[in-house]
């Protein structure tokens, strides 16, 4: 009897503390999702009263659902734009976490170099234009790679990502046909022109594997995760240049003087020599006035912490942590929070 006694007060206890701990949801970017899951893990453990879940559902879900209070914060690879953040019924604040690299990725049976891609390659092979995989653009600045005369498969994004706003992004500034009304554009979603689709960046990386003779575009770490082979992308220096800590954070450094003080700004197709164009900072949005004290309390406390502790952990799953400058103008923002 005695023993199920104490079994049913420890029972009792673990249901108090489970009950007791707050729980915070976010969702947004799948870029991120790596290093904000090793995060929430290991702040879990600064703050035990606190659990912080995260759905990687792509970043136009992660502003979408932060906007319309049904989580309680979101995540994205690209900033709210004007006509968004007029149109949302709360204030979202913008904190850069990390910065990081979109690479193309392939999958061609017999080459396993890494290849050179130029920037009119590159807008050629998702404009539908470039073909083959021995065409011209791409074989005159791959000297001495057997290229196939096989097709190129297309593989893109099919949900809203801030992943495919980078990526258009780049290709917008690198070509008027595709930034024209006619074309494409920039966007977490466009209209492409070729290509199969595929939902988050894991889709992808396994359409990818799947299709031989492939092309597209995913974050680095998850080229790296998965032993994708992957290209160096020419730069606005005429460089070809490979995705890696020092390239962001060079993009960074050439491509803005001050920060914004809101932290919109894109970083892709930098100036200089040893910038990677298709660098980004992904951001964490928070509703500026957070009613609950307690979640309001939780997340400061972790942005602080993410601001300073946190940054150690970006090399080792190949993010970029930020800029001094930037994390020291963020740290004064989080006083926006109320």
């Amino acid at each position: 009897m005695r023993k199920y006694l104490l079994f049913g007060a420890l029972t009792l206890s673990l249901s108090f503390v489970a009950q007791a701990q707050t729980l915070i949801n976010g969702a947004g970017a799948t870029f991120p999702a790596p290093i904000y899951t090793k995060w929430f893990s290991k702040y879990a453990a600064v703050d035990t009263n606190i659990h912080i879940n995260y759905q990687p559902a792509g970043s136009g879900a992660g502003i979408a659902q932060v906007t319309s209070g049904t989580v309680d914060f979101g995540a994205s690879d690209m900033p709210m734009a004007d006509d968004a953040i007029a149109k949302a019924k709360i204030k979202v604040l913008h904190f850069p976490s990390v910065m990081g690299g979109v690479v193309p990725t392939y999958n061609i049976p017999g080459v396993t170099v890494q290849l050179n891609f130029s920037q009119q390659a590159l807008v050629g092979i998702f404009l539908g234009k470039i073909t083959k995989w021995n065409d011209p653009a791409i074989a005159s600045v791959n000297k001495g790679v057997n290229l196939p005369n096989e097709n190129i498969t297309v593989v893109h994004r099919a949900d809203g990502s801030g992943t495919t706003f980078v990526f258009t992004d780049f290709l917008s500034t690198a070509s008027p046909e595709w930034a024209s009304p006619k074309g494409p554009g920039k966007g977490a979603t466009v209209n492409w022109p070729v290509g199969l689709a595929s939902k988050g960046s894991d889709g992808v990386t396994g359409l990818l594997k799947q299709q031989k003779y492939s092309i597209g575009y995913v974050e680095l770490i998850f080229a790296a995760t998965n032993k994708l082979l992957y290209g160096k992308v020419q730069n606005k220096a005429g460089q070809f240049i490979q995705a890696s800590p020092e390239s962001v954070a060079a993009a960074a450094a050439s491509s803005m003087k001050t920060m914004p003080a809101d932290f919109r700004v894109s970083i892709v197709n930098a100036p200089g020599r040893t910038a990677y164009p298709l660098s980004t900072f992904t951001w964490l949005l928070i509703p500026a006035e957070i009613r609950d004290a307690t979640k309001k309390k939780a997340l400061v406390s972790f942005l602080n912490w993410m601001l300073t502790t946190g940054q150690d952990d970006c090399e080792s799953l190949d993010y970029v942590r930020l800029p001094k400058d930037v994390i020291t103008q963020e740290l004064k923002a989080i006083a926006e929070i109320h």
